[in-house]
């Protein structure tokens, strides 16, 4: 489970960086532009969680399950804060409902990361 959230953390932040160079040099309004770089911007800070879930597994025996649930919140948060502002972004469509859905999922996998600990094998 480490792997996985290592490899999907690292996918992430490299799909950040690159909506982020899109939005920096197309030719999108400004609406268009400040949806796409915060929905890189919290890609690129979870996508370093997940990174940070899977290492933290690798050492971890005690509260495994609230790091892994961690790195679940993260995952979803992506799709739903972020996903729903790059929908926005290249389509017609209005997502804005679902952006907040992932704040909260947000704050969740770092509540979760915080009560899970740092790792020990206790």
């Amino acid at each position: 489970m480490a792997q996985i959230f290592y490899l999907i953390g690292a996918l992430l932040a490299g799909l950040a960086v690159a909506l982020g160079a899109y939005g920096a040099h197309s030719p999108i309004d400004e609406v268009q532009l400040l949806w796409i770089e915060k929905g890189a911007r919290y890609q690129m800070y979870h996508a370093l969680a997940l990174i940070l879930v899977g290492l933290t597994l690798t050492n971890k025996r005690k509260f495994k399950s609230l790091t892994v649930a961690a790195g679940c919140c993260f995952i979803a948060g992506i799709i739903c804060f972020s996903g729903s502002l790059y929908l926005m972004t290249f389509t017609p469509l209005e997502a804005g409902y679902v952006t907040p859905a992932g704040g909260l999922l947000f704050v969740a996998g770092w509540v979760l990361l915080a009560a899970g600990g740092p790792g020990g094998k206790k």
